[in-house]
């Protein structure tokens, strides 16, 4: 039964993908820049693994590591600040001929909302993946949690000028309502030279090793992605 539903899910997902694919790639062949979320700040970063315990039988999860990275925080409708948006979290390790690329969106903390989208005002939020990655371990999702509060607003200008310093600890769940445990931390360094330059992510075709994207998200998220890489020109939408 339980399989059944899964699948039931599965199908409604990527069925639901296509339909979004439309609307999204006529968005991009019109809109300039990215069709989802359009607007956001460009930070240096740096990803630091120091492994998740228990070890999951996932290298890139058993750290320690210290990575250069990209981060892009963004408000995913491009609504004016200071109404709440769905924010999102991009982060891009370079990884050799393919990069690894993260894409976390603000949802609640506890078993069942971190299912949830929920739109913030405040970029230091907590974000979390919602789809999941397949693994050796059984379907894990990632997150992202700030370390101190804060409070960095999602406007781009000024969140590039406030977010420097801030530090988020990275997460990882195993299964529905598995506890999060650390594996890391994200430290946000200096923004880019432009406020927001046309830095692109895919978490789908770029997952960390031994990880690949799966599941009702994952399936959605596959055609809308390829119909606004199509509008863009063969570019990653985000």
């Amino acid at each position: 039964m339980a399989h059944g539903y899964e699948e039931g899910m599965t199908d409604l997902a990527r069925l639901a993908g296509r339909a979004a694919a439309v609307p999204l790639g006529t968005l991009a062949r019109r809109r300039p820049g990215k069709p989802m979320h359009p607007r956001g700040a460009v930070l240096g970063a740096a990803v630091v693994r120091t492994g998740a315990v228990p070890d999951w039988g996932v290298p890139w999860l058993t750290g320690p590591a210290r990575e250069a990275a990209v981060v892009r925080l963004s408000r995913g409708a491009g609504l004016p600040a200071p109404l709440p948006d769905l924010l999102g979290l991009a982060v891009r390790l370079p990884d050799g001929d393919r990069p690894v690329d993260l894409l976390l969106s603000t949802t609640g903390r506890g078993r069942w909302t971190r299912f949830l989208p929920v739109p913030r005002v405040d970029a230091a939020a907590a974000y979390s993946s919602i789809m999941g990655y397949r693994s050796a371990a059984g379907t894990l999702r990632l997150a992202a949690v700030p370390e101190t509060p804060a409070r960095i607003p999602s406007d781009p200008g000024p969140l590039a000028a406030d977010a420097p310093g801030t530090a988020f600890t990275l997460l990882v769940a195993r299964g529905a309502l598995g506890e999060w445990v650390p594996f890391g931390r994200l430290e946000l360094g200096a923004p880019a030279g432009e406020v927001d330059p046309d830095v692109r992510f895919d978490a789908v075709r770029n997952p960390p090793p031994g990880l690949v994207a799966d599941g009702p998200m994952a399936r959605f998220r596959a055609p809308a992605y390829a119909a606004a890489r199509e509008g863009r020109g063969g570019h990653p939408q985000e």
